[in-house]
């Protein structure tokens, strides 16, 4: 594709421009500062800041433990049927606006339900909203029921939700772990995942972000994981990094996450690329993106300034592209556009 002569403009322009697709956001936070401050005061919901400017300082996360803090407490201000619709519908515009297609987000039903949503209230408002972003932006999204693993409270009813949604025309496509790693290794789940497999649904899990690799392994072996969220730790174990390139499970990882969580030093280079340089399969994503001041366009400039080729940023995203769990004759269609794009900008670039 792009050779290193090109600049950092054309990169950008064509970063930007690419179709895309994003496998690792969660819509809580996904959902802006300022968004939960408006729902927080109409739901009349006590956040821990005095004051809009007060809640936007709370997002400067001091470690991964008050980024948890913070998701919690984001989670708290949303309490309304019309609150998830406009989330959605908001999400898939913010998607639209940076050519991405297509969308996989992480939503946590423990903390809804337990507020006082019901289960088909809450599955009705995200119906609503995907449908209303699919009309008025042809971004979709579906969604991937995600346990906190480090919260009992309503932890039995993220499974029937996930299942309910599943048979909603496939609204829920899978069921994923998520949340503090430590003290809650994945093994905790597999009879829960168990039965999401039964029923159909994908499943997935957070797993070597803050931990290890025992708790990537752990995913693999006990909860049959299709992929990993973030998985940046297999580096620390040659024997996961060959079992994951043999085996071409995904890693769903994010950059600025680690770093604005200080998993990842600043300045200091992300592990993807020793994660791509060893073969592993890789897809990029940005998480949380506006608790990470972030978005998926600015995930691929990073890597870009980060000595990534335009070629192998488009294989990223090609990869990211296949990794999803879209039905084949889906995947399909967005194959060709993939492609069409990729053929017009070759035609335009000598350096394609």
């Amino acid at each position: 594709m792009i050779g290193e002569r090109e600049n950092s403009d054309a990169i950008d322009r064509l970063i930007r421009a690419m179709p895309k697709v994003e496998i690792h956001v969660h819509l809580e936070g996904a959902t802006g500062p300022d968004t939960i401050w408006d729902m927080a005061q109409r739901n009349n919901v006590d956040l821990p800041a005095g004051s809009r400017q007060e809640w936007r300082e709370f997002y400067e996360f001091r470690d991964f433990a008050h980024f948890i803090e913070v998701y919690i407490s984001a989670t708290s201000a949303m309490r309304t049927p019309q609150d998830f619709e406009q989330m959605v519908r908001d999400f898939a515009g913010r998607q639209a606006a940076q050519n991405i297609r297509y969308s996989e987000a992480y939503v946590s039903p423990q903390f809804h339900l337990d507020a006082g949503l019901s289960q088909e209230e809450l599955l009705d408002a995200l119906a609503a909203g995907s449908d209303s972003g699919w009309s008025e932006h042809k971004s979709r999204v579906r969604f991937i029921a995600d346990i906190s693993r480090q919260t009992e409270m309503r932890r039995d009813d993220v499974l029937p939700f996930a299942l309910a949604g599943h048979e909603r025309g496939g609204l829920v496509i899978g069921i994923g772990i998520g949340g503090i790693e430590e003290g809650h290794p994945p093994e905790q789940f597999e009879t829960i995942f168990a039965e999401a497999r039964r029923g159909g649904l994908h499943t997935v899990a957070h797993a070597g972000e803050s931990a290890g690799p025992a708790s990537v392994w752990g995913a693999l072996r006990s909860l049959h994981a299709e992929r990993i969220g973030h998985g940046i730790r297999s580096l620390e174990d040659p024997e996961l990094i060959a079992y994951l390139r043999d085996t071409r499970i995904p890693l769903e990882v994010s950059p600025n996450s680690n770093y604005r969580t200080k998993l990842v030093p600043a300045g200091e280079p992300h592990p993807i690329r020793a994660l791509v340089d060893a073969g592993v399969y890789v897809t990029v994503n940005s998480d949380d993106p506006p608790m990470f001041s972030t978005d998926l366009n600015n995930e691929y400039l990073t890597l870009a300034r980060q000595g990534f080729s335009f070629e192998e940023l488009w294989q990223l995203n090609l990869a990211t592209l296949e990794a999803s769990f879209l039905p084949e004759n889906e995947k399909a269609v967005l194959r060709q556009e993939w492609m069409a794009f990729a053929d017009k900008t070759e035609a335009s670039s000598s350096g394609l």
